[in-house]
């Protein structure tokens, strides 16, 4: 290790990987668990990635097929006795980063938006919206082309307050109704 840092060996590098899995809200990919990692200076890509495989042959961490990696119950025992002895600076710059990783998970499991290809040509966009509660909005839009249906999700992606708000705000207008007109 070449950085100036606190983080002084490979067991200690394994400490804070569970330190941090311990914490995350969700099983994450590789990059994820390396970019929280790397908050002490000391710490270099190489060592990381050895250690993150050595928790993963040790059953401290499990690796998905989709290449998400997450804690197990030996990981969380382990990591709550080893805990202390990370220097308080760095678990201090870790829970930091942490609640920012954790906002972004959660925030992209309560937003949902994907299109599919209909029988007839068409695109079906479909819209969800949750909370802390459950659904608040699951919405599903024809368009007629591809193109039109993936601008429209990543539009839903970026603010789904928004059109969420707007629909409110139609719904309960107190407009009155257009007449029939024979």
């Amino acid at each position: 290790m070449t950085g100036r840092g606190f983080i002084h060996d490979k067991l200690e590098i394994k400490f804070l990987i569970l330190y941090i899995t311990a914490r995350l809200v969700e099983p994450v990919p590789f990059d994820t668990v390396l970019d929280l990692t790397l908050c002490d200076d000391a710490i270099d890509y190489f060592d990381f990635s050895e250690c993150l495989a050595d928790l993963v042959k040790t059953e401290h961490l499990t690796l998905s097929e989709d290449g998400l990696y997450a804690i197990t119950e030996k990981g969380l025992r382990n990591s709550h006795i080893c805990e202390s002895s990370l220097p308080y600076s760095v678990r201090l710059q870790c829970d930091k980063n942490l609640a920012s990783c954790n906002r972004k998970l959660l925030r992209k499991s309560q937003v949902r938006a994907g299109c599919e290809k209909r029988e007839n040509g068409t695109y079906t966009v479909s819209l969800a919206l949750d909370d802390d509660m459950g659904s608040v909005m699951d919405l599903r839009l024809a368009m007629p082309r591809e193109d039109m249906a993936q601008e429209l999700a990543d539009r839903f992606r970026k603010n789904p307050e928004r059109l969420y708000s707007e629909i409110m705000r139609v719904l309960m207008s107190s407009e009155p109704e257009e007449e029939d007109v024979e």
